[in-house]
């Protein structure tokens, strides 16, 4: 079976680096990272990744912002995205589900064991 792609874009090198080691180390999932949102575009089109995580709050693009131009390219318009925020904690998300835009989200800190749970319900 071929690794899913996963693409990262978090403004915290720090965090990205952990959420890529603990992919990685579940076996099935090819995970590259972007700190910077003006970048994750062209990142993504190179890239082409299944699914996007995408922290909401970024100095230089927001999350948002991007995800507009990411639903503007023919290419990876369809690419699932969620969210990934410090905005909201895992104690304010209701039991209908958490989305902003119509977009999952997940709190942060989140573990990896829920990543791998929310990459399984986007994409099988």
């Amino acid at each position: 079976m071929d690794k899913r792609k996963i693409l990262i874009v978090d403004d915290e090198p720090d965090f990205t680096h952990m959420i890529k080691l603990n992919l990685e180390a579940a076996g099935d999932y090819e995970v590259l990272t972007e700190n910077q949102g003006n970048k994750a575009l062209g990142v993504a089109k190179e890239f082409k990744p299944d699914m996007i995580f995408l922290d909401i709050i970024m100095p230089d693009m927001d999350g948002p912002q991007l995800l507009a131009l990411l639903r503007d390219d023919v290419v990876l318009k369809n690419i699932p995205v969620v969210f990934l925020t410090a905005l909201v904690t895992k104690n304010e998300i209701t039991e209908e589900g958490a989305t902003i835009a119509g977009n999952m989200f997940l709190a942060k800190p989140v573990s990896t064991e829920r990543l791998i749970a929310c990459i399984r319900e986007n994409l099988e």
